[in-house]
């Protein structure tokens, strides 16, 4: 257990260090979306390029994977938003709160941390999840959430909005670029190479940090936009749910694929299920704010499971490696 510890302290140090740089203002808030800017246009699609083209295209390619991960999350969206519709949430809130209990922080912090913990080889599983949480959860939950009437134009535009904003995300496009350089055996002329691996390099530790200072950012416009007090029933539930049900979902859901007489090795099946034990991605409160929800109760949940997953994820990984 302390050697696990000693592998996820740094990443989540990081977090904390960003988060106290936003909140004591030695870090302007008017410069978090430049840094969120530069890590997802620039360093992590390099970050995730370099993974997808250093990945075996068959890992890429698994089907049965990428089913059963896709199972999960519709299984994951439909239960939270059944528990958390009541007359004081409707469907925006509830919508959002199910994509936040969906969605792991695969790409800013889940990547390299698994990599650092299991090797360049858990990459390939943990692209094939953020493939699904990107183009098919996210578009899901923007759907659901228009369809209490609060947008005039209905869950159509909302979902045609969902794919512009997964078109226009560099991240899908990151990774199927570098499947189709695994697929062609390329790689980049030297001077390319040496430029995206710099970016690249760059990203893990920046992503962190921008996690913490997004957090805490939050928080802060949270306090100042005078919101009332975020009831722990509406926040506190669905961590649970984040770090608790949905990597035990998906421990069940692969293992009974695998009795079942699907290919599913081992090793994909502990990435997949510590993918899912990661906290909430960070970019869902970005997300719900341009949607009109409750931004807040949304903050809170990835405040919280941020910070309990420094124990929660050590702990699943001290168990599955056990």
């Amino acid at each position: 257990m302390l050697n696990i510890l000693l592998v996820t302290f740094p990443f989540f140090a990081l977090v904390l260090a960003g988060f106290v740089a936003a909140h004591r203002r030695m870090l302007p808030l008017d410069a978090i979306p430049g840094l969120n800017g530069f890590v997802l246009f620039f360093a992590l699609p390099c970050m995730l390029y370099r993974f997808g083209a250093s990945t075996p295209i068959v890992q890429l390619l698994d089907v049965t994977l990428f089913l059963a991960y896709l199972l999960c999350a519709l299984l994951m969206v439909g239960f939270v938003v059944a528990v958390s519709l009541n007359q004081r949430i409707g469907w925006n809130d509830a919508s959002f709160g199910a994509l936040v209990a969906a969605f792991p922080n695969t790409g800013f912090m889940g990547v390299p941390l698994l990599v650092a913990l299991l090797g360049a080889s858990a990459a390939g599983p943990a692209i094939v999840t953020m493939v699904v949480d990107m183009v098919i959860t996210t578009s899901l939950c923007i759907a659901l959430s228009r369809l209490d009437g609060a947008d005039e134009h209905g869950a159509r535009h909302a979902a045609k909005k969902a794919l512009q904003g997964v078109l226009t995300n560099p991240m899908p496009w990151a990774i199927g670029l570098g499947a189709l350089s695994s697929a062609m055996d390329y790689e980049l002329i030297g001077p390319f190479a040496k430029t995206g691996g710099l970016l690249a390099d760059a990203a893990s530790p920046v992503a962190l940090f921008t996690i913490g200072a997004v957090l805490a950012r939050s928080q802060i416009r949270v306090h100042e936009s005078g919101h009332p007090p975020i009831l722990w029933r509406d926040f506190l539930p669905v961590a649970i749910f984040k770090l608790v049900l949905h990597p035990v979902l998906v421990l069940l859901v692969l293992a009974a694929a695998a009795q079942m007489g699907f290919v599913i090795e081992r090793f994909t099946m502990v990435v997949v299920v510590l993918v899912a034990a990661l906290p909430s991605a960070s970019n869902v409160a970005l997300l719900s704010d341009r949607f009109g929800a409750d931004t807040g109760r949304i903050a809170m949940i990835i405040l919280v499971t941020t910070a309990a997953a420094f124990f929660t994820f050590s702990a699943a990984v001290a168990l599955l490696n056990g």
